[in-house]
């Protein structure tokens, strides 16, 4: 696997940067190796992303804001 080696980092990125390793439970390398992969890879599905950031879990339900209706099947034969 390459490596990358970061230099110049700003104190305060540092400091946060262990902060946020601390509470994931990992190594400050491995908090960047994340952080890296997600910001440059793209959601499987967009759905993945709606449902991160405005499922039930934080307290919106996309089906009460519009409910669906169900529609009429289309008819080509006419």
């Amino acid at each position: 696997m390459p490596n990358l080696s970061v230099r110049k980092v700003d104190q305060t990125a540092y400091e946060q940067l262990r902060i946020r390793a601390a509470k994931h439970g990992v190594s400050m390398e491995e908090e960047a190796r994340q952080i890296i992969y997600l910001a440059v890879s793209a959601p499987a599905n967009i759905s993945i992303v709606f449902q991160k950031y405005f499922g039930r879990q934080n307290g919106i339900n996309l089906e009460e804001l519009h409910p669906r209706k169900p529609h009429e099947p289309m008819d080509f034969d006419e």
